[in-house]
């Protein structure tokens, strides 16, 4: 009994109706199999909880899904791309840190929704060609901030840069790999400041550790899927992530 009172979970059943499920996409979307199904996590969450809530007890969970990504991936990823990501990356964490208590997260979901589907719309009107160039890199730089911004404040941060990663049409496993390493760091940044603004409790981190035993499970499913699939199976996939990922914050966004 002493030791639920020092770490009180969250008892209420219908939380972990909700969550479990959203942990079992996160994992399998860190997989890079359906990436961006991972962006529905918080607000799937978000049914029980509120939004900064949902974010704080997914660290733990995330940590997790990172190294396990990482460990499976390590030889994969793309380390030229990754050393142009990683610091606009970091900007847009920075930037969430300090404008987090100010920001309606509903707002913050619209914007990323609204963005992903004109993404997945340009991409459907206006399909690249095989030999059409990559993305110029003021753009990667935006896409890659946006994707820090919209991580810290919901972990929501796969739309964006999908958005600038996709059109170089890395292989399967060199893209999932990278974003592997890329949100690896992305959330290991964020512990400092999630402290901070006072969003790592014991009510939530108790909560987390009930949840950690998930995490292996959908990384593991994504990881035996991403190595078995076709690239182009692969995203359409992804496009189809992104798709309700989009329609979802929008919804929660104007609800």
């Amino acid at each position: 009994m002493a030791l639920f009172e020092t770490f009180p979970l969250i008892t209420d059943p219908y939380f972990y109706v909700v969550t479990i499920p959203a942990v079992l996409l996160m994992g399998i979307s860190k997989s890079g199999f359906g990436a961006g199904f991972g962006s529905l996590a918080v607000p799937m969450m978000a049914l029980a909880v509120t939004v900064p809530q949902a974010a704080a007890i997914l660290m733990p969970v995330l940590l997790v899904m990172d190294i396990l990504g990482m460990a499976a991936f390590r030889k994969d990823f793309d380390m030229k791309l990754l050393r142009f990501l990683l610091p606009w990356g970091l900007v847009g964490i920075a930037i969430g840190a300090l404008l987090f208590k100010v920001l309606n997260p509903q707002v913050v979901a619209g914007l990323v929704g609204a963005f992903t589907l004109l993404f997945l719309a340009q991409r459907v009107a206006f399909p690249p060609k095989p030999n059409s160039a990559a993305p110029p890199k003021w753009l990667g730089a935006v896409l890659t901030a946006t994707s820090g911004f919209t991580s810290f404040i919901a972990h929501a941060g796969g739309p964006p840069v999908n958005a600038y990663v996709i059109p170089m049409r890395l292989s399967p496993v060199r893209f999932t790999a990278t974003m592997a390493f890329f949100f690896f760091v992305m959330n290991l940044s964020k512990w400092i400041p999630y402290a901070w603004l006072g969003l790592l409790d014991w009510r939530n981190m108790a909560t987390s550790l009930v949840l950690l035993p998930i995490a292996p499970i959908g990384v593991w499913v994504g990881v035996w899927l991403a190595r078995r699939i076709s690239q182009v199976l692969f995203y359409r996939f992804l496009y189809a992530g992104m798709l309700l990922t989009g329609v979802k914050l929008l919804w929660d966004a104007f609800k």
